[in-house]
């Protein structure tokens, strides 16, 4: 992997990125993606739970109403 750099001349410098370089990426590149998964799965979770949060409403024998008052 390479990875360029501006020269205080206006010009860019091309160089390898050395191996601990490119473990420190590759090691961000994965908690990136760990974090976003995570931050997916807890989206969904929530919007799961308020949809089953509704339907136990409902079998309570509140209505549509009752239940949008009630959430907000």
């Amino acid at each position: 992997m390479k990875h360029a750099t501006l020269q205080t001349d206006g010009s860019w410098k091309i160089e390898e990125f050395t191996s601990e370089e490119t473990t420190a990426y590759n090691n961000e590149v994965a908690a990136d993606k760990t974090m976003r998964d995570a931050e997916t799965a807890a989206a969904i979770k929530k919007e799961n739970d308020k949809a089953l949060g509704k339907a136990k409403l409902k079998d309570l024998g509140l209505t549509d109403d009752q239940i949008a008052a009630l959430v907000g």
